[in-house]
């Protein structure tokens, strides 16, 4: 089940969140080695999470963490465009139907199989949340490899600028359009489920 989390204050949330903002931690900080924020010494929780985010997060059996990813309007200070910028040489995209999506969360206690069935029901709600939003595009900053996976996933989608080379490996800046054609482009490559396989959330 994929939930859609808009207050991120909502007590009814707090615990699903906390359990996310630990796997992002064990994820990102403990095995990617980021340095990004911890809050008390077992959540990551940065800037931009906060009351403009919304969080798409795919659930275990017994309601806890098992996939995310983090949207944010790019109308706000966000990722690309306070830290990243240099990764878009024509500029970065900002305006009200264009959100970023970052935090990827597919933590490795599930499996290369698990994590890529989590991963494309997260693109699939992320595709329905812009549908039913308004939302046009999706930008964001990922490892160069999967940037190219990105791409070719079967959406309209393209490069902002070339790779650039950090210690921790090249990252490339993307953008995604959605529009009314794109899951059926999804489904093409399996990434978007068949109409008859959907499950409400």
């Amino acid at each position: 089940m994929i939930h859609v989390i808009d207050n991120h204050l909502a007590p009814q949330s707090r615990s699903l969140l906390q359990s996310m903002f630990a796997d992002r931690k064990r994820l990102f900080v403990d095995l990617f080695g980021w340095d990004v924020p911890v809050v008390d010494d077992q959540y990551e929780i940065d800037q931009f999470d906060n009351h403009h985010t919304v969080y798409l997060i795919a659930t275990e059996n017994d309601g806890s963490h098992a996939a995310s990813i983090r949207l944010f309007p790019s109308t706000q200070p966000h990722m690309l465009g306070t830290l990243f910028s240099h990764l878009c040489p024509l500029g970065v995209p900002v305006d009200s139907g264009t959100w970023e999506s970052t935090r990827l969360c597919l933590p490795q206690r599930h499996g290369a199989e698990r994590r890529r069935t989590l991963r494309n029901m997260l693109f699939a709600a992320m595709v329905d949340v812009a549908l039913e939003r308004g939302i046009e595009r999706y930008t964001g900053v990922i490892p160069d490899p999967f940037r190219k996976e990105v791409l070719s996933l079967g959406w309209q989608a393209e490069p902002l600028g070339p790779a650039v080379r950090i210690p921790g490996g090249p990252i490339g800046a993307f953008l995604i359009h959605v529009r009314p054609d794109t899951p059926e482009r999804l489904r093409w490559t399996g990434v978007y489920p068949q109409a008859d396989a959907r499950v409400p959330a």
